[in-house]
């Protein structure tokens, strides 16, 4: 992690022909790619988050793991204007709730969505995605 807080090693699992067909419209497998992904990065376990994100000025990735904080975990924004935004968190397993704290570039409006991508969730009434 950064001075500011920006989780480091942005890019992760999506390829340049993965954003290619994501651009085009033509991309049938962003379940693989976008999402919590349990990986392992030089060593250490954890968690890649990816999140479809255009419009936004600020991304997190807030949960039980960091007191739902979006100070804690800044997603990058990826350098291809794909609207990606991304990063890896050490040490979050299976079963982790999360979040993404969307910052929009109008303002300081900020909202927590559900991750579109997510494979588990909590059960209702509560909204937060699980890692799995």
């Amino acid at each position: 992690m950064d001075r500011q807080g920006t989780l480091s090693e942005p890019s992760g699992l999506l390829t340049d022909h993965d954003i290619y067909l994501f651009k085009e419209g033509n991309h049938f497998r962003l379940y693989e790619k976008l999402g919590a992904h349990l990986v392992e990065r030089a060593g250490q376990r954890g968690t890649f988050f990816s999140v479809w994100a255009p419009n936004a000025r600020q991304v997190s990735v807030v949960g039980d793991f960091n007191q739902w904080s979006p100070r804690a975990h800044r997603l990058s924004s990826r350098p291809d204007e794909s609207g990606i935004w991304e990063g890896f968190v050490p040490d979050i397993g299976s079963g982790a709730l999360y979040k993404y704290a969307i910052t929009s570039r109008e303002g300081d409006h900020r909202v927590l969505k559900t991750d579109p991508f997510g494979f588990a969730c909590e059960l209702r009434p509560q909204t937060a995605s699980r890692v799995h």
